[in-house]
This record gives structure tokens, sequence and C-alpha cells, in this order.
């Protein structure tokens, strides 16, 4: 796959822009969710925003800030609850840096006020399958909307084609709502119900993803197929997220998710030397 010649045009947030196939953007992750699997949860607003500042100044292109955890065993959080978490983080991170913030949930109504509050961008990780609505949010506000493919609620006999086919129709879902085809990005779903071959597999062959023709998002970022291959805690997972974002580079990922910016950032400059050119 040669992602020198992407093809997927310009996506805008706010006064950004993402010229696709230019570069890999990183996504650094806030978490606002004491319980979150990275053990990275953070309950202080002024933490949360000082570790956005610092992911800015080390090179992050998108801040996404997110209140509730996702992973298997995550309590669920009311809606109120969910704004009291990311809302002040957003409107302060949106209000005094220059960078995109992205709101992480799945609920609509947590997805409206966000972007009221600043954020240029909406990441669910249900892939609109949770609420449908957070699509005419996306469309009423022309943000971007991350579509992510998330395995909870089925199983995949044949992973990449039936993953394909399932994120198509969630795209389809996003189009009829309003959104901008220029506005879609697509997640495969790391982890959320897959196991650790299929983790691999989506990996291994992500340029099949690139027959959807719109920008992949990545996300491995110290997640449990990675601990398990290595037998590593969460904190020691830095190298082989490393070698999950080097390779998913190779294979056409457009923007990484991560958790640890600076040095992932050092990881994305050299892979998009190596497969795009400096």
């Amino acid at each position: 796959m040669d992602v020198k010649n992407n093809t997927l045009g310009v996506t805008r947030c706010g006064s950004a822009e993402f010229i696709w196939g230019r570069r890999t953007y990183v996504m650094g992750i806030v978490n606002v969710a004491p319980d979150s699997f990275s053990g990275d949860g953070l309950v202080d607003v002024e933490a949360a925003i000082d570790q956005g500042r610092r992911f800015v100044s080390e090179g992050a292109d998108i801040i996404d800030v997110g209140g509730e955890s996702t992973r298997p065993d995550f309590t669920p959080v009311s809606v109120d609850e969910e704004l009291r978490r990311v809302l002040p983080v957003i409107e302060r991170l949106a209000g005094e840096l220059l960078v995109t913030v992205s709101i992480d949930t799945y609920k609509s109504s947590v997805a409206r006020e966000a972007v009221a509050a600043g954020a240029r961008m909406i990441n669910d990780v249900w892939g609109l399958k949770h609420d449908p609505e957070i699509a005419r949010v996306a469309a009423d506000n022309a943000v971007p909307l991350v579509i992510t493919q998330n395995q909870r609620d089925s199983t995949f006999n044949h992973l990449l084609p039936e993953l394909i086919d399932d994120l198509q129709r969630s795209m389809q879902v996003a189009q009829e709502a309003g959104v901008d085809w220029n506005n879609i990005i697509i997640d495969p779903g790391i982890g959320f119900g897959k196991t650790v071959e299929q983790n691999l597999e989506i990996v291994r062959r992500l340029a099949e993803l690139k027959s959807l023709e719109r920008p992949i998002l990545l996300g491995t970022s110290r997640k449990s197929f990675i601990g398990l291959v290595l037998d590593l805690p969460v904190d020691e997972r830095l190298e082989g997220t490393a070698a999950s974002v080097a390779i998913g580079i190779a294979n056409g990922a457009d923007i990484v998710r991560v958790h640890d910016v600076g040095p992932m950032l050092r990881v994305v400059k050299m892979s998009d030397a190596i497969v795009r050119g400096r």
C-alpha cells in the first residue's frame, strides 16, 4: 500500500487543517476518569489541563478528552457526571491552546455540550450504534466524527471483511445524518471485544481498510493485547505500543491515538520518514 499517494483530501477542525497523506497525526489521550484501563485516569481538572498542555508542547495535533472508561468491566457514568468531568477541561484547553480538542464519548448529549464548549472533533467508540443521534451533532456543527468498530456486541467469523462491512454501515448512518464525507474518520477498534489474535491481525492487515477511502485512526496504546503478547503490565508497554504504531503507519494509519506523546511522536517521525519520505 503506497500511503504517499493518499487521495483522502482535507479535513478541517475549526482553524486546523488535516491534509491526509502528508504525515501521520498524533492524538494525545487525556482521561478524566479514575478507572481508566491505562492507569492514567485523572480526577483533578488542573492535572488534566497540565497534561494537555504538556502533550501540545511535545507535538500533539489533537487532544482527546474522555470522561468515562471504556475498559471491558467499566462502570457507566451518568451524562451529568460525564459532563462535570470533561467540560471544564475542554473549555480551558480549547480556550488556551492552538490545538484541536476532541471529545471521546458515545452519548449525543455529551457530544453536543462538548462541541459548544470548544471541542472540534467527536470520537465515538460505539460507531453510532449506541446513540446514532451523535452523527446529527457532528453534522449540525460541521465537525469531524471518528467512527470506531466496536465488537463487544458481535462475533466475526471472517474478521476483516466483516469489520469493513460494519464500518461501511456506520459510515452510511453518518452520511444519512448529514455528516460531510471529508469529516468521517474510521477506527478499526483495537480492543473493544476483539481477541489478541484479532487485534494483531488488524494491525497486520490495516491497509485493507483503505478500501473505505477515509483516513484511519489507530489506537493501540498500552492495550491489553500488547500486555498479553509481552507478558507485561500496563505501565511497561511503551515498546510494544511503539512497534504497533510503526507497523500501523507502514500499513496506512493516518492518526495514532497515544498516551505517551513525546516518545510516540519520535516513532511517528521516523516511521513517516521511511514510509512517506522526508
